[in-house]
């Protein structure tokens, strides 16, 4: 089966950083587009960040000038580099791709289990 296995959540102090790494895992064919998005208790799920195959990136609003996202297509693998964080950034942080697995034709969309980012004093 093809998964998502995310890691480098944890807790930061305001100010901070942190670093996001997903990787899909089994039999891949191509990925189209890999990602990050987050969400709260009582919040609705928002984009943070998103790559495509091309390495054309796109920011939430409140993401830009402070993450930055890249992608190695190689080995399935995106991060998400976090710089000045704040209360306002604690969340879950959820991996997205939409992906062709090996023996499929067409492209799904799979989703990480989430990794929990804290900032807090």
């Amino acid at each position: 089966q093809v998964q998502l296995v995310e890691s480098g959540g944890g807790l930061v102090q305001p100010g901070g950083s942190l670093t996001l790494s997903c990787t899909a895992s089994g039999k891949i064919g191509r990925i189209a587009t890999m990602g990050w998005f987050r969400q709260g208790p009582g919040k609705e799920r928002e984009l943070v960040a998103k790559i495509t195959r091309g390495l054309t990136t796109s920011y939430a609003d409140s993401a830009k000038g402070r993450f930055t996202i890249s992608r190695d297509n190689t080995n399935h693998t995106i991060v998400l580099r976090m710089d000045s964080l704040g209360p306002e950034d604690t969340d879950v942080y959820y991996c997205f791709s939409n992906l062709r697995a090996a023996d499929a034709s067409e492209y799904s969309d799979y989703w990480g289990q989430g990794t929990q980012v804290t900032i807090s004093s």
